[in-house]
Order: C-alpha cells, then structure tokens, then sequence
C-alpha cells in the first residue's frame, strides 16, 4: 500500500474532527478552502486506504470508551477491525462524497461491503448512540407523536391503550365526582359514629359525685332529662330523652327523691329512675289485744328491736295523755295499740311505740264517745274500761256484756271485784290468786276499792274501745265463768243468781281437781 501525501493526511484528520465533533455534538469545524487536487496514481485504492486506516483507528477509540456491543442470540461473532478493509467492495460512484456523508444507522446486517456502498462508515454490529447525538442526527421529537410511517424511532404508545389528560372530557370531571363521593361517604361515616358513641356511651363510667334530685310528681321524660342535664347528673337532655324512647323506659320514670352521680350514663340514670328500690329487710312484730308494756317489751326485745321499751313508751312527744284525761303521772300505757307492725331489722323501739301511737289516734278518732262523755268518761277513762274488758273476755260477743256490768256496777257505787286488775299490779296472770294477794292494799284491787283503777291494765284493740264506749242495755252486776265451756260467763243481775251460778263453778273445778273447768 503506497504511502498518504500530506493533503490527502490533512483531509482524513479533518474528516476524523468532524465526525468526532458530531459525536461529542459540539460544532463542526470550518471547511478549508478548496484546492486543486494533487494528482494520485489510484484514487480508489487510496480511498480504500484511508477508510480501513480511519476505521481502525475508531475502532480503538470504540474499544476504549464506548459502551459494550449489544448483539442478539442470533447475531454472529464480528470481524476484527483490521480485516474489513479485505471486504470492502471498491465503489468508484462513492468517490469523495462517501467520505462526507452524514453517519445513518441500518436496520440490516452490516457488512463493510455494504457500508460501503450506503455511505456508512460505521464499525459492524450495533452501537449505543446517545441522546445528544440522536436529536442532532434525527431532530427533537415529540411525546405522543408517531410518523406518517411509523418509523423505528416512534415512541411505543402506554400500556393500556391512549391516556386521557386531566383536561380531557370524561376523566377529569369523573375522577372529580368519584373524590367527592368518597368524602361524602366518609364525613357520613364519621357523623354516624360520633351519633351512637354520643346515644350509647360505650366507654361511660359510673359517674362522679353524688347528687340528690327531686323528680316532681306528674314530670315528662323531657322535663326530667332537662333537671338531670341542669344538675350535671347527664350531658344532654336529647339523647336522654332518645333512649328512654328505645328503650320504652319514658312512661315507667318515677318521682320522687333520688341519689344519682355527677356524669352518668343515659343507661344507669334510667336504670335509677324505673326501678323501685329493693325494700329494706324488715321485722315485723306482733302485739296481740290486752298485753300491758312490760309484756310487749319482752316481744320488742325478742324481735330484735333496739333500745329500752319501757323508757320508750313511758312518754311521748308524740301523744299527750293528758289531754286525753290521762293523770299528769301516768304513761303510755292503754295508748299502745296492738297490731302488727313492720319495720326495718334493727330498728330501735322508739319506731315501734311512734307506730302504735299513730295508730292509736287513727283507731281512736273512729270510735263516737258521745255516749260515755254523758256518762262523765273521759277517754282515758274508756281505755282503762276497755282494757279490763279485753283481759276478761275470751268470747268476742261478751264485750259489751261485760262492758255493762262495769257500767252497772259503777253506776250502783258497788266495786268492780275485777281479779285482771290486782294481776296486773302484781305481774301475774296465771298463778291462782291467793287470799292475802286479793287483800293487797294495791288501788289496782278492784276488790277494796270503788270506781276505776288508777290507769289501764293493757293495751286494747278497737273491738273492746267500742265495747267500751257504746257497752250493752242490760241490768247484768255479776258474771262468772261459766263450766264446760271455752270461756263463757254465766251472767246475773241478782246476788241469789250469782251465788248458785258460783257453785256451780266451784263443783266444777273440784271436780277437774282444782283446775278450772273449761273446755277448749
């Protein structure tokens, strides 16, 4: 191969900036001035010289510098460099121009032969080309857009099928409306939780302090809730009155007076106003007709009850006797009115005497004194006949026959002679009576002394108060019990009666051997 004059070295020096500069993107360098051309023995051979000598030596730099080459399964093993000047197929049509031309990449399988003949310059097999480089060969492009072609260079178009911007016709307002939706339904979501943690209270304790209200007869579910919201006892009115509708609680609230807590719940606060408080434990004491203090203080201490019965019922602010006609000195005694009582387990006996007491007015207020007010009887006086009546008795149709006879006898001057009186000065009634006893100086021996004991002997029910006040229109002075019966008296008006109707009662009780001689 002959040697390169100087020219044709200055012009492959230039082409190799020009190409570099292309590459690089910087500006081309300025052309020289045209000059004759020396003359050559062969301008193809030199030709060819040159290009297997530029592509070489840019092969070297490619080596280099450039990014490895890519090559797909099928693609062969390039040639080396220095052997593709061997498969250059000489063109005299090239001439200079194929020196100069723009590089162009080929989408067939690049041959020095055929790059060559195209133009081309470019080492075999595919070559990165960067941006700067394809916007210089090709121009900018733009996004979306695709040649009239549909050449390689077109960008794909997205997965999915063409995209719609946010201006365009359906996708903006849709997406609008599909946001708008989903807030609404969140605020509505939200709204509604707050709506049953405000009704139901799931995390609501058992309430602060405590607080009295007084629920006033006859009040709506609404002016309650509004006086428990005023009070602090719960925090609003509206939902309190909501519940009470769910629950069918808003006709079952009571009135009265209540010991709720600051901040309840809507729940424990009806719970407090519909339910009936459970009933304390309770005793209940029984004081039969005629028993005197001493013998309710046994039962009121054997009930449980607490305290001194007979300290209690001595007196009363609850009940002045003496207006009644009772004696400054005396007690309660006759004012005790028998009946069962209840009251709450340990309760002292001050609640056991303010209950009869009560009761005593109230049985009292029923019973017309007129009658013994014309007799000149107090009703004091009638309660200590009264009591006489309700110790003598055992048969319920004798009261007011015995009655009489207490009337007849005091009326008549004669005393009474009436055992149950001297029984209860000495405490006894059920050991037979001895002769010295029944000459006790006591003035509660209605045998030595006229007219009526100094007070009752017992406690009588409102049978014997109204024996008492109203006694039977008959001439009867004596009675005695009366054999082979439960109780009965045989009843006389003469002392000749009396006296056989006394024997009788004494064969009788000898014969039973000295027990009485009744039949029960």
């Amino acid at each position: 191969m002959s040697e390169r004059t100087p020219e044709e070295r200055e012009a492959a020096r230039r082409e190799r900036e020009r190409r570099r500069a292309l590459k690089a993107g910087r500006p081309l360098p300025p052309e020289p001035a045209a000059a004759e051309p020396p003359p050559a023995a062969d301008p193809h051979a030199t030709q060819l010289h040159d290009v297997a000598l530029e592509w070489a030596e840019e092969d070297r730099a490619a080596t280099a510098t450039a990014s490895p080459v890519e090559a797909t399964p099928d693609a062969s093993p390039q040639p080396p460099a220095a052997s593709r000047a061997d498969r250059v197929e000489p063109r005299a049509e090239a001439g200079a121009e194929a020196a100069t031309a723009d590089p162009m990449p080929s989408a067939e399988p690049a041959t020095a032969a055929h790059a060559l003949a195209r133009g081309h310059d470019e080492p075999l097999g595919t070559r990165r080309v960067s941006a700067l480089e394809r916007m210089h060969l090709h121009g900018p492009r733009r996004p979306g857009r695709r040649s009239r072609g549909g050449g390689a260079g077109d960008s794909p178009p997205p997965p999915g099928g063409p995209r719609r911007g946010m201006g365009g016709a359906a996708g903006g307002p849709r997406r609008l409306r599909g946001r708008i939706a989903a807030v609404a339904v969140l605020l509505l979501a939200i709204a509604a939780g707050w709506f049953l943690v405000s009704l139901f209270q799931p995390f609501a304790g058992k309430g602060g302090a405590p607080v009295v209200v007084r629920i006033p007869h006859g009040a709506s579910a609404s002016a309650i809730g509004d006086q428990l919201e005023r009070e602090g006892v719960i925090s609003s009115s509206f939902f309190f009155g909501l519940r009470a509708q769910l629950s069918g609680d808003r006709g079952k609230l009571r009135s009265g007076t209540f010991t709720l807590r600051r901040d309840m719940s809507y729940a424990a606060a009806l719970t407090a106003l519909t339910t009936a408080p459970k009933p304390p434990p309770v005793v209940r004491v029984t004081i039969p007709e005629g028993l005197s203090r001493r013998e309710i203080a046994v039962l009121a201490r054997k009930d449980g009850l607490r305290g001194s019965y007979l300290a209690a019922s001595r007196r009363s602010k609850l009940l002045d006797a003496h207006r009644l006609g009772a004696p400054r000195s005396a007690t309660l005694e006759g004012f005790l009115f028998p009946a069962t009582y209840q009251l709450r387990v340990g309760a002292g006996v001050q609640a056991l005497v303010a209950q009869q007491l009560a009761a005593l007015r109230q049985n009292l207020g029923s019973v017309d004194l007129r009658a013994a007010r014309r007799k000149n009887l107090t009703p004091f006086d009638v309660l200590t006949i009264a009591s006489m009546v309700e110790r003598e008795v055992a048969v319920a149709k004798e009261r007011p026959l015995v009655a009489a006879v207490i009337y007849n006898r005091l009326h008549d001057g004669m005393p009474l002679g009436i055992d149950a009186t001297l029984r209860f000065a000495l405490n006894d009634w059920t050991k037979p009576l001895t002769a010295s006893q029944l000459a006790s100086p006591t003035p509660y021996n209605t045998r030595t002394h006229r007219g009526l004991p100094p007070g009752p002997i017992g406690n009588p029910g409102l049978a014997s108060i109204k024996a008492a006040a109203h006694p039977a229109h008959v001439p009867y002075l004596f009675y005695v019990v009366k054999p082979g019966t439960c109780g009965e008296h045989a009843f006389s008006s003469t002392d000749a009666q009396f006296q056989r109707d006394v024997a009788a009662y004494n064969a009788a009780r000898a014969k039973a051997g000295g027990r009485s001689p009744e039949k029960c």
